[in-house]
């Protein structure tokens, strides 16, 4: 595990060194980009008989790390809330009902568009998938990435308000679409299809049990960070809230990403405000800065290095474009249009129906998904999907975000 861990760090900051030095794209795309096309051309070497060696010391690196369980039980809970740690909670509240709106009602519509949709081009193409797979692909990729989303929106210069909502329905909307995915990996597993009560029950648990528990954690570390005044203890104080939180609520089966949200929405503001001296804010603030960076550039690293595993064929190359286009048909109906025809009374600036569309990035968390799928065929063509999915979400939308705001969005206006 160190060896693992130690080969990680150093090739992530090889590639972040030669993204800062030569090809100065954005941080977290900029290494995604150079450790793709490093993977893409190793396997073009080997289809003309060369670096065969090369490409196999990747393959064995890249399957030696569980991608799902690293960031499922590892990075997430600390991404999560660095991400969270920095939204301004009265804008939050302002755009509640258009988040919450978009993070319940839109991605569980947009999880059966996507899956009834792929469904029916794929036979076209020659590739069979079951419906139930259809639908896990939909419950999968229709979250929008909160850390994809937050790591690229920073640089988008989007308005404030604009960027809370998307940021704010990427938090949430995460554990809605895991919560779908757990329904129907469970349909999977046992051959019944879930009934409305126990779909509702488990939805209860995990959704409102886990806002409940990160309430209770944010609480109970805030009261810690007020009564001690030395930054040192006060960091360490929140990194042990959400390593020990996020392990806690596993064992309590709630919801651990929608409670490091809560817990950081809590800390990050009434905590920051209320409990910390500004000495330790601004320790507080550098560390989790410093955290999140490193992490989205480890997790954009292996998402490039990923490559080497996915069995493309012709076929799924063009499932993959159709995954696209029907995954950004889906997300224009169910956040586009509504943002549109309800553009005044959602209170958003012009253009928001366009970026709110482009800007629902995808990315290591819908790959974690399709890796936790039982092994076989299946899995393999919608791993295929999810991936052409994400890297073109990445590379493709997260490039142009910030040329779109500048071109569409006009007079802001704020709540």
């Amino acid at each position: 595990m160190l060896d693992i861990a130690a080969a990680c760090l150093v090739v992530t900051a090889l590639l972040a060194y030669v993204n800062a030095r030569f090809v100065k794209l954005p941080s977290a795309i900029g290494v995604m980009v150079i450790a793709l096309t490093l993977s893409l051309g190793l396997v073009a070497l080997e289809m003309v008989g060369f670096g065969s060696r090369l490409l196999a010391y990747e393959e064995s690196f890249v399957r030696s790390i569980d991608f799902s369980d690293v960031l499922m039980q590892g990075m997430l809970s600390l991404l999560l809330f660095a991400g969270a740690l920095h939204v301004d909670l009265s804008e939050l509240k302002a755009y509640r009902w258009q988040i919450g709106a978009m993070a319940l009602v839109g991605t569980a519509l947009s999880a059966l568009l996507v899956g009834g949709a792929v469904w029916y081009a794929l036979p076209w193409l020659g590739v069979q998938l079951p419906l139930v797979y259809c639908l896990l692909f939909g419950a999968l990729i229709s979250p929008t990435d909160p850390i994809a989303v937050m790591g690229i929106l920073k640089s988008a210069g989007a308005p404030r308000h604009l960027e809370s909502v998307i940021a704010g329905e990427s938090l949430f909307n995460d554990g809605v679409g895991v919560v779908l995915f757990a329904l129907l990996l469970g349909m999977l597993a046992s051959g019944e299809a879930p009934t409305l009560e126990g779909a509702l029950s488990m939805l209860a648990r995990e959704a409102i049990g886990g806002v409940l528990f990160g309430l209770a954690l944010g609480y109970l570390t805030y009261r810690l960070l007020k009564s001690v005044d030395q930054y040192q203890v006060e960091v360490l104080l929140t990194l042990a809230a959400v390593m020990g939180g996020y392990a806690l609520a596993q064992h309590l089966h709630v919801s651990g990403p929608l409670a490091m949200v809560v817990a950081g929405l809590m800390i990050g503001n009434h905590g920051r405000a209320l409990a910390m001296s500004d000495t330790t804010r601004r320790y507080v603030d550098l560390f989790w800065e410093l955290l999140d960076e490193m992490l989205n550039a480890v997790l954009f690293v292996l998402i490039g290095l990923e490559a080497v595993l996915i069995p493309f064929s012709p076929a799924l190359l063009i499932g993959g474009g159709v995954a696209i286009a029907v995954t950004l048909a889906a997300r224009a109906t169910t956040a586009g249009l509504p943002a549109a025809v309800f553009r005044e009374r959602l209170r958003l600036p012009r253009g928001s129906a366009w970026v709110l569309t482009w800007g629902g990035l995808r990315g290591g968390i819908s790959v974690a998904l399709a890796l936790s799928l039982p092994l076989g065929p299946q899995r393999e063509i919608v791993l295929a999907l999810t991936y052409c999915v994400v890297v073109f979400s990445i590379l493709v939308q997260g490039l142009s975000i910030g040329w779109l705001v500048r071109r569409v969005v006009r007079t802001p206006q704020a709540p």
